[in-house]
């Protein structure tokens, strides 16, 4: 992509609205899932097992739901599902209570990191800084707004 056709989609883009962010959030996952692809996983799965390696201790399973739901806004049943792939897969081990990755899940973790970073890198990159701290402040009041909507609907 160059600067100019960056430019000039910026300067003609509608306002950021409900569509326009779903459109966005499926391009870019939709390049994540050819990573994760390659690597015999699934986006759910890369987001629990993310979420077990980035932990400061052990989470037991209801813990990694919890966070996970709080992310995908996923059903429970659906993401025991994942984390018992994930553990066929040898990518998590039951210690005891809790769940650990394991030197292969975060060895996934990084490859994944290390395939798609310069991917992001072109995404991101020249977008001014001012632009991204104003669009990080809208999706955080979108986010707050919805997560307020679903928990009114006991969702």
């Amino acid at each position: 992509m160059n600067t100019t056709a960056s430019t000039s989609a910026a300067a003609t883009a509608p306002p950021a609205g409900a569509r326009g962010l779903g459109l966005a959030h499926y391009a870019v996952r939709g390049l994540l899932e050819k990573v994760l692809a390659r690597h015999g996983a699934t986006f759910r799965q890369q987001i629990a097992l993310r979420a077990a390696v980035t932990s400061d201790a052990p989470q037991t399973p209801d813990d990694l739901i919890a966070q996970v739901q709080e992310s995908l806004k996923a059903e429970s049943a659906d993401l025991r599902a994942v984390l018992d792939e994930l553990l066929a897969k040898r990518l998590l081990v039951a210690d005891g209570v809790h769940l650990r990755p394991t030197e292969a899940g975060r060895a996934l973790i990084a490859a994944v990191g290390a395939e798609t970073a310069p991917i992001s890198a072109r995404i991101w990159g020249g977008i001014p800084a001012d632009d991204l701290a104003a669009a990080g402040r809208v999706l955080a009041l979108v986010t707050e707004r919805a997560n307020a909507e679903l928990a009114a609907r006991g969702a």
